[in-house]
């Protein structure tokens, strides 16, 4: 299937003129990241330095709300909610990286480690033609949110057998710090919580993906 999907990904234009923006959305752990990577990694194929790519990755991460300011708000403990993000500074970056083509422009990331975003991390230059971005509510409907679909050219919802995603998103929590038991508690009762949200959502994509069948290709 990944074959098709880069045919599809090169094919893309926005009816809007300006650079092509593919969302991709699916729960935590759903393989997200591995799908975006996979993507801009064989579209680029070829490129001889980062500012020649066509494709540029820029994760939706970078748009958490810090540890501090969620603190203040007393959602500490809901982090990865769609509350704990700053969805309309998300969707304003992607208008910018949508008609913004010359000059170089910055994304925030993510530090995994510290657990916070850092500011001007992803640079997306000029040569880029299409951004893909990954994260969890691209296609929810609230404030905020749907400005950021409304930017997007596509939305393709990434989907992963449920078993293999929770063994793979409480091993993430254990490796960037958390015991076990805790890892396991955070999944039940925050990440599955958020799930729940993500999954509504489906039949709003342009397109779904199946995983296992990338994995099996």
């Amino acid at each position: 299937m990944l074959p098709e999907l880069l045919d599809r990904a090169s094919s893309l234009a926005d009816p809007r003129g300006g650079r092509t923006v593919i969302g991709i959305v699916g729960a935590p752990g759903a393989g997200k990241t591995t799908l975006a990577e996979a993507l801009v990694r064989g579209l680029n194929a070829g490129a001889a330095a980062p500012e020649e790519a066509r494709f540029a990755h820029v994760p939706m991460d970078g748009f958490h709300l810090s540890d501090a300011e969620l603190a203040r708000l007393g959602l500490l403990d809901r982090k990865g909610a769609p509350e704990t993000f700053d969805a309309y500074g998300y969707a304003a970056l992607l208008a910018r990286l949508r008609t913004e083509r010359g000059h170089v422009v910055y994304a925030p990331g993510f530090e995994r480690v510290l657990e916070q975003p850092v500011a001007g991390t992803v640079p997306v230059f000029p040569a880029a033609e299409t951004v893909v971005s990954e994260g969890n509510y691209l296609l929810l409907d609230r404030p905020g949110w749907r400005e950021v679909r409304q930017q997007c050219t596509e939305v393709w919802y990434c989907q992963q057998d449920d078993a293999l995603r929770l063994r793979r998103l409480t091993e993430r929590h254990v490796l960037f710090g958390k015991t076990p038991e805790a890892a396991a508690a955070w999944v039940r009762e925050v990440d599955e919580r958020n799930a729940e949200l993500i999954r509504a959502t489906r039949d709003r994509a342009d397109l779904v993906v199946d995983l296992e069948s990338i994995a099996a290709g």
